[in-house]
């Protein structure tokens, strides 16, 4: 029996390795007889001209050779930027040989191409938005530039948010999940020329984990010659500190394996600084006024290393395995606080003064290896697994000294903190897809579990020695969650159609040793997703859209340890957070493909946040990991991008919107207070070609951020001014660009706490106003498109707060 079942593919393995294998080779030239190098040689399937069989580039003497043929009819596209393109019939029987192929010069080429670059194509999909910069001029520069000018996305200290709120980042349909930090140092590592498009996905649909807001899903573009290239980078800041990062890529490409190899290294010395006041109440009137100016200065150097492997088993399935390695050691933290005590009349009571340091040593090592295989009826079948090694030690020495009006020294507190967190993560997922009829469908299952354990420990010394030993504590956290999923979608002449239900199960267990206390939860929701999209006319489409979805609390939200900037304010996590439910409608209008309207309704629920309190009776201020009692916004997005002459593209965002957070007020007798903004975002992002030949290019930014929420923070208006120069050279074998980032300094924002008997506010000093230094320079067959991808899972999300 086992025999007569492989009957058929035994004697299919053994046609295959009896039919001929034949090479073709050619070579070509332009008008003047001189050879072309690096032109795009392609193998079409002569029955499907849009199949691609095989692929290569043109040597430097305009040669080219295709091996392993099978003797059978072919189409041959030849193409080259500024000459027309070539499209033949041939036949290989045996080894063939072609005569020198001439190409033709387009004499209207390079300024159509030059036109058409600066125009990124915007499509609006059933579920998504689609922004394709494949050889645009936003393809320049770094993946994390690109996605800053992505339709809807706002950059907001250092995050990227759509509609006030934090993304996700897919890179080739594997999320990327590392702190917010980490996640800018990496995305800064990846060229964006290999960059095919950007999807804007605010509603996610069934496939995506439940967990989180709206995800920007970046796809590269698909590599079709075989080879190897290489790049070389580095850069340099100057803020009031310098800053530089230097990396290498790496990647070959052949018949079966593929291979990437990134290694990017950064050293930074970075400045902060603060200016806060609290007005501490009584019966209604402030009775004292602290004022704090606090500054930091962090070193910090930090190694980053991607390895992917790609092998083809063969032409339906391969094997993928990939890491990621980010390894910060030694990094540090001086912080210097002046704080002053006043009466209500602002006379000086007495000063405080702290110093303290912190050091960090952190690893987080991510392993991931998944099989893909393309049935002949036109499924697909992934089946993938993920495993995240994290560790964190931290050390924390702190030193404050109070004085009164006259420069006496009243009393000393001094302790130190050692503080270790380790994070495993296991996860397992499967997914198929495929048609019935003309239905698209998908199915798929997933099961993740998370191990953490932390611990804090205090020890006291000066004049108030076991102050804090209290508050030394171990804490265990377990989670499984299992998902399963299924969607289908249906397009019509007129109508598309999406729906999807994912059910996710969730088991947490949360222990504090020192403390007794036992936190389970065990919870079941359904999360259904629709969409539905009518194509009126070539001008106009209609879609409307909804999901529901889940925020989960951070592992470092969750832990109880208090962390210190002196002894009257800290950090808390809680371990009694609880997840939030959200329920977010859109409608969108799309007018000519340029015009994109998208009015939405997003109802939060109970978000985990972190508010700040201040104590008015024990004079002292503390941010607290909390749920919300309710939060939710709404409002219209405007994009238009557009072309105001041949050498000048530019592309608009505004969003008009309504936000509100309502709280529990746990230092105003537990009163609930609703804080609520109307405001606007906006930005114009212009692109000039600075050259015939579009090798020097120039870049202004402006972008408006008003009021908008932050927890219980309000914050003021901000605004950013940047511009950019970049510059192609030796046949772009080399790229310099100059950036001038925050050019008025207005960045830089303040937050306010002030309802009820609350008062306080802080604005907040980074170095956003900088100017930065790159240089690229390519080797190998760098004209060739890779695969760059990041294989991530979603639990590491909440790794870091």
């Amino acid at each position: 029996m086992i025999i007569k079942k492989f009957t058929p593919y035994i004697f299919l393995l053994l046609s295959c390795l009896m039919n001929a294998q034949s090479e073709l080779k050619g070579s070509i030239t332009d008008k003047n007889n001189d050879p072309v190098a690096f032109a795009n040689v392609i193998l079409l399937n002569s029955q499907d001209s849009t199949s691609v069989y095989k692929g290569t580039i043109s040597e430097v003497d305009g040669s080219f050779e295709f091996e392993k043929l099978e003797d059978s009819s072919y189409l041959l596209k030849i193409t080259y930027v500024g000459y027309e393109d070539i499209l033949q019939k041939i036949t290989v029987e045996g080894d063939t040989r072609l005569n020198s192929l001439k190409l033709i010069e387009d004499s209207g080429a390079l300024d159509e191409i030059t036109i058409n670059a600066r125009k990124p194509k915007i499509s609006r999909e059933v579920d998504r938005l689609v922004f394709d910069v494949e050889n645009s001029n936003l393809s320049s520069g770094n993946t994390w530039e690109i996605l800053r000018k992505a339709p809807g996305v706002i950059e907001s200290q250092g995050q990227l948010m759509v509609r006030n709120s934090s993304v996700q980042i897919y890179l080739n349909d594997r999320k990327i999940y590392l702190s917010a930090a980490d996640l800018k140092n990496l995305l800064e590592s990846y060229s964006a020329e290999n960059i095919k498009s950007i999807e804007i996905i605010t509603n996610p649909p069934a496939k995506y984990d439940a967990e989180g807001g709206a995800i920007l899903s970046i796809h590269t573009s698909k590599a079709i010659a075989a080879g190897y290239k290489g790049s070389i980078e580095g850069s340099y800041t100057q803020a009031i500190y310098p800053k530089f990062q230097m990396g290498t890529s790496h990647y070959f490409q052949g018949e079966k394996l593929n291979v990437f190899a990134n290694y990017s290294y950064s050293e930074r010395k970075e400045f902060k600084s603060d200016d806060s006041y609290i007005n501490f109440i009584r019966n209604g009137e402030p009775f004292s006024r602290w004022e704090t100016d606090f500054e930091r200065i962090t070193n910090s150097e930090a190694h980053n290393v991607n390895t992917i492997l790609d092998y083809n088993l063969n032409d339906h399935s391969a094997l993928n395995f990939s890491m990621n390695a980010n390894v910060s050691p030694n990094r540090k933290f001086d912080n210097d606080v002046t704080t002053r005590m006043m009466n209500s009349q602002r006379q000086l009571d007495s000063t405080l003064i702290t110093k303290s340091g912190v050091n960090y040593d952190e690893s987080n090592v991510a392993l991931n290896l998944s099989y893909n295989n393309s049935f002949e009826n036109g499924g697909e079948l992934s089946i993938a697994t993920h495993y995240t090694i994290f560790d964190r030690d931290r050390t924390q020495g702190v030193n404050s000294r109070y004085f009164n009006p006259s420069g006496e020294l009243l009393n000393s507190i001094d302790f130190l903190t050692q503080a270790a967190q380790d994070i495993n993560i296991l996860t397992g997922q499967i997914d198929y897809s495929g048609t019935i009829g003309n239905t698209t469908f998908s199915l798929g299952a997933k099961y993740s579990e998370i191990d953490s354990e932390s611990g804090i420990n205090y020890s006291n010394e000066g004049d108030l020695e076991d102050l804090y030993d209290n508050l030394s504590d171990n804490f265990v956290y377990d989670e499984n969650i299992y998902a399963l999923y299924t969607s289908f979608s249906h397009d019509w002449e007129k109508w598309s159609a999406k729906a999807g239900l994912r059910g996710e199960y969730t088991n947490r267990t949360g222990e504090s040793l020192s403390l007794e206390e036992i936190n389970d939860r065990k919870y079941f929701e359904l999360f259904p997703t629709a969409y539905l999209q009518y194509n009126a006319s070539a001008n106009h489409s209609f879609a409307l859209d909804y999901s529901r979805r889940i925020s989960r609390p951070r592992y470092e939200s969750l832990n109880p340890f208090r962390y210190f900037l002196n002894e009257t304010n800290y950090n808390a996590g809680n371990p009694n957070l609880v997840a939030s439910i959200s329920n977010n409608f859109n409608l969108n209008y799309t007018l000519k493909n340029t015009w994109f309207f998208d009015f939405y309704y997003r109802d939060h629920g109970k978000s985990p946040e972190t508010l700040v309190f201040q104590d008015n009776e024990n004079l002292s201020i503390r941010y607290l990991s909390q749920n919300l009692l309710g939060s939710k916004g709404y409002g219209i997005d405007i994009f238009h991008g557009f072309s105001f002459t041949n050498w000048w593209y530019s592309q608009a965002f505004t969003s008009l919107f309504h936000q509100e957070n309502t709280i529990l007020a746990v230092e105003s007798n537990n009163a609930e207070v609703t804080r609520e903004v109307e405001g606007i975002q906006a930005y114009v992002y212009n692109i000039f070609t600075l050259s015939q030949d579009g090798s020097f290019e120039g870049t202004l930014f402006v972008q408006y951020v008003s009021d908008f929420l932050s927890g219980s923070y309000k914050l003021d208006p901000m605004t950013t001014v940047s511009v950019g120069l970049r510059k192609e050279l030796w046949n772009k074998r080399a790229e310099l660009s100059v950036n001038f980032n925050d050019i008025f300094n207005t960045t830089n924002t303040r937050l306010t706490s002030d309802y009820l008997n609350q008062s306080n506010s802080y604005a907040s000093f980074e170095e956003n106003r900088n100017v930065q230094i790159g240089f690229k320079y390519n080797f190998g067959n760098f004209r060739l498109d890779d695969n760059e991808r990041s294989i991530e899972e979603v639990e590491r999300e909440r790794l870091n707060p």
